[in-house]
């Protein structure tokens, strides 16, 4: 029977208070009877409009049917016909803007919770079947992988299935990428990342660590190793900073250093000497979703007050709504309008406070966003004694400076064809290598894309 609530199932949440002090995961996902509820406000509507607005293409109608039914092994081999890593995106795919903003129910309420589904069949079934997949018989053709994050990860899966001998190559010690490295333990948990890679390997994917393409080998040695294409799915990891001054001073430090020393370095689990500022007050400038993940570190690391210094208002961050709701709920401090315009040290050279001014919106600028503009004689000291800089990142110049003939644009970005290839032949790309800081699920629809197109390429 329809389900006509307005409003989706709640998802169970540990409570605000005391997350705030663990690094549990927050959102404790759907029981089966709430997961049935919630697929019954699905309408299957003949002419689906969430399956347009999904970057990996997931028949969601028909998965929902399945949950509806209670055959969640049915609904989890109709999700991963097209998603390679639904546990993963479930979690931290914006499906408020993708999906479930196209869902015929948001007219009139709220869309059906598309995202909580996908989390519930892949956690119900890792739990319980959790079969790992066949090894597509070799055609004996090899494909190198340059990166473990969404990208590489969905490329790899893509091109085994096909029956490539690909090999991943992750330049830290652990595969995942942005997946271990920059999103936290209480949003992602790290063994079902691990579960994933299990996964990639019973494909027959060679995954290789500690591997920095572009030093201890270039794409060139790769091609004269036998590879006969390579996906370059390295990541944006080159974060930016202000150039403002105090900027050196110690207490200050890149969004991506902190979340990789907090999640892949585990600083947080007390049997791990991870060198970390213990803070007690945290300015993190910016406000995307890394901000967030970055603050609320902060107070799960013990800091007695943190702040998001941003310089536009609330409605204008672009971190996720939910996001901001939990990281508000967790005690998290907004200081919207406010811009850092220089770091205040003591006599040891460490931070002890942040100076800002006040900002007021005014025209549109290019990216349709209202402009800040400074208040003169507004300014004010932030006491804090860290400073984590969250504006955005880059692609590591590394592979671009080692790869004759692969071109990037203005900002480090790899170029690419419609077919995912770079100015190099036989070198694809995608993710945020080529489109920037982006979205889990953006960087998995470009891997599958790469994928296809290196298939069609090896077989013209």
């Amino acid at each position: 029977m329809a389900n006509m609530t307005l409003v989706k199932t709640p998802m169970p949440e540990q409570d605000p208070q005391i997350r705030a002090r663990n690094f549990k995961e927050v959102a404790l996902g759907y029981t089966a009877e709430m997961a049935i509820e919630e697929a019954n406000r699905c309408l299957g509507c003949k002419n689906p409009k969430c399956v347009e607005g999904c970057p990996v293409n997931v028949r969601i109608p028909e998965f929902i049917k399945k949950v509806q039914e209670g055959d969640f092994k049915a609904a989890y081999e109709i999700i991963t016909s097209t998603n390679a890593l639904p546990a993963l995106s479930g979690r931290v795919c914006p499906q408020e803007s993708q999906c479930e903003c196209k869902c015929v129910r948001g007219i009139k309420g709220e869309p059906v919770a598309i995202g909580r589904l996908e989390r519930f069949v892949a956690d119900w079934y890792r739990e319980n079947v959790n079969a790992m997949p066949e090894k597509t018989p070799s055609n004996g053709k090899k494909v190198a992988v340059v990166g473990s994050g969404p990208a590489g990860m969905t490329a790899a899966s893509d091109l085994a299935k096909k029956g490539y001998e690909v090999t991943m190559f992750e330049a830290l010690h652990t595969a995942g990428g942005v997946l271990v490295y920059g999103i936290p333990e209480f949003r992602l948990p790290k063994a079902i990342v691990a579960n994933e890679v299990k996964k990639l390997e019973a494909q027959g994917v060679e995954v290789m660590t500690n591997m920095v393409i572009g030093r201890v080998l270039t794409i060139d040695e790769l091609f004269e190793m036998g590879y006969k294409a390579v996906f370059v799915g390295s990541g944006a990891g080159l974060p930016m900073f202000m150039n403002i001054p105090g900027e050196s001073l110690v207490g200050v430090m890149s969004a991506n250093e902190y979340l990789t020393r907090t999640n892949l370095m585990k600083a947080y689990d007390e049997n791990y000497d991870t060198p970390i500022i213990k803070s007690k007050a945290v300015a993190v400038v910016g406000g995307g979703n890394v901000a967030m993940d970055a603050a609320r570190c902060a107070m799960r690391l013990g800091a007695e007050h943190v702040y998001v210094v941003y310089r536009r208002g609330e409605a204008e961050m672009p971190a996720r709504a939910e996001e901001k709701h939990h990281a508000k709920e967790e005690g998290i401090e907004f200081k919207t309008l406010c811009n850092p315009v220089e770091i205040v040290g003591d006599e040891n050279g460490r931070v002890c406070g942040m100076k800002c001014i006040r900002m007021e919106l005014g025209e549109p600028d290019a990216s349709g966003r209202r402009r800040p503009i400074e208040v003169p004689g507004s300014e004010f000291i932030l006491d804090v004694d860290t400073v984590i800089m969250s504006l955005g990142t880059s692609p590591n110049p590394l592979i671009r400076s080692t790869t004759p003939g692969l071109e990037t644009n203005r900002k480090g970005c790899l170029i690419v064809n419609e077919e995912e290839m770079t100015t190099r032949d036989g070198v694809f790309a995608g993710g945020d290598a080529v489109t920037g800081a982006a979205t889990v699920i953006l960087a998995m629809g470009a891997g599958k894309k790469g994928a296809a197109a290196i298939d069609a390429y090896l077989n013209k």
